[in-house]
């Protein structure tokens, strides 16, 4: 099993009703692409003071680094992407 995660730094001006949108965006993608195993994402609501100005996040699962490469091109992940760097100014990516 292999973990994407992607934290996220919403804009400014972005609201948290679009941010809310867009989570929903991006936990619909494990019904549209079979390769994602499991979903689990959301606003940070640390207390530890360690965010580093990342507003919400996101992890998946997949099998192996395989699928999550035949996952980067698929037409809905391009699509929740635009959408992410419209609402963010900064994204951080990492796969355990």
């Amino acid at each position: 099993m292999v973990k994407h995660v992607v934290l996220m730094q919403k804009k400014s001006e972005t609201s948290e009703a679009q941010m809310d949108e867009l989570m929903s965006q991006l936990a619909a993608l494990k019904k549209a692409i079979p390769d994602i195993r499991d979903f689990q994402g959301g606003k940070n609501v640390s207390i530890e003071g360690m965010a580093r100005g990342y507003t919400h996040g996101f992890v998946m699962t997949f099998d192996s680094t395989e699928k999550i490469a035949a996952y980067l091109p698929h037409p809905e992940h391009k699509k929740a992407g635009a959408r992410v760097k419209e609402l963010c100014d900064s994204v951080l990516v990492m796969d355990f």
